[in-house]
């Protein structure tokens, strides 16, 4: 499953011709001297901490040879506190497939604003030099592994890059080793569908799961994510944008860019929009405008500081 707010369709962007070239040469290169012998880190250098003097050695260089994920938190963020320890777990089991960068925003304020961060915890991922936004926000484990799975296939597929050969397994050992829950066979079918790219596959799957157990939290996140990656898919941006721009009063235009900004990680943005919808409106079109709010807020998940916030807004809003 895609997490929360993680969005591949920018992944499109990392697809220059130039740089798949240029990353494919450099990983060849990289795997002949990985074969040779050279030394590749071991779990400690799978997690880097990075700022503006080393980001271009060890994240832009270093994303010819394999994809490197970025953790833009601070010591004040609660909920990269949460999120920070789970994606070095995470970065550990995948065994070399990926690196984890990182970087402190009140130390590297250049580096937040070049990326465009508006708000913490957020992870981006940088392949052959392209940089790819994830998502904002904590977000479940199930769900940042299905991203995770997407980023190294498509920077094997996209640009041959494999990763860092020969890392050491020891840390994925020790997780296979530990007893673990059967998984659901509904849920794993449902994930199936999302990382095959069957959207109606897993849409199906999670309404499924939900129609038997209502309350799982794992099956109504994953719906949601599902049904918004679904709304999306085929939009042309460009032309989303306008319509909206143009008919600010077009209540189903407003909802489309809504969906583009939660898919491409602006959750304020798609959050605000909203809640003026809901504040301009009535009837039809105000009901409209907050469930598509709900939907969004199931994605990013209820005890998220910015679904706090905007519930608060539509508090406002409707009374």
């Amino acid at each position: 499953m895609q997490p929360r707010n993680m969005s591949m369709s920018g992944v499109v962007d990392l697809a220059a011709v130039k740089a798949a070239g240029e990353a494919k040469q450099k990983a060849e290169q990289d795997r002949a001297r990985a074969a040779q012998g050279d030394g590749v880190p071991g779990p400690s250098g799978l997690v880097i901490d990075v700022g503006e003097a080393e980001f271009e050695a060890e994240v832009l260089q270093r994303s010819a040879e394999v994809p490197v994920v970025i953790d833009f938190w601070a010591e004040w963020c609660e909920p990269c506190k949460q999120l920070s320890p789970l994606l070095e777990r995470l970065t550990q089991e995948y065994a070399g497939r990926l690196l984890l960068a990182k970087i402190d925003v009140d130390k590297n304020q250049m580096l937040m604003q070049q990326f465009g961060v508006q708000g913490i915890p957020a992870v981006f991922a940088v392949v052959a030099g392209q940089a790819l936004p994830l998502f904002q926000g904590a977000a479940p484990e199930q769900q940042i592994r299905a991203t995770f799975d997407q980023l190294v296939q498509v920077a094997e597929q996209r640009f041959g890059i494999t990763g860092l050969q020969g890392a050491p397994q020891e840390e994925a050992a020790e997780q296979q080793a530990e007893p673990q829950a059967p998984e659901d066979p509904v849920l794993a079918a449902a994930q199936q569908a999302l990382d095959s790219g069957d959207l109606p596959g897993a849409i199906q799957a999670y309404r499924n799961k939900l129609a038997d157990e209502p309350a799982n939290v794992e099956a109504k996140v994953g719906l949601a994510m599902a049904e918004l990656l679904s709304r999306v898919q085929d939009m042309d941006a460009r032309q989303v944008r306008k319509d909206a721009a143009d008919r600010p009063d077009d209540v189903a235009a407003q909802l489309r860019v809504a969906d583009l900004d939660m898919a491409g990680g602006h959750v304020e943005d798609a959050f605000g929009r909203l809640v003026d919808t809901v504040r301009r409106t009535a009837g039809e079109d105000r009901d409209a405008a907050r469930v598509r709010l709900l939907e969004l807020f199931e994605v990013i998940g209820p005890e998220d500081p910015r679904v706090v916030t905007a519930r608060a807004a539509l508090a406002r809003a409707l009374f």
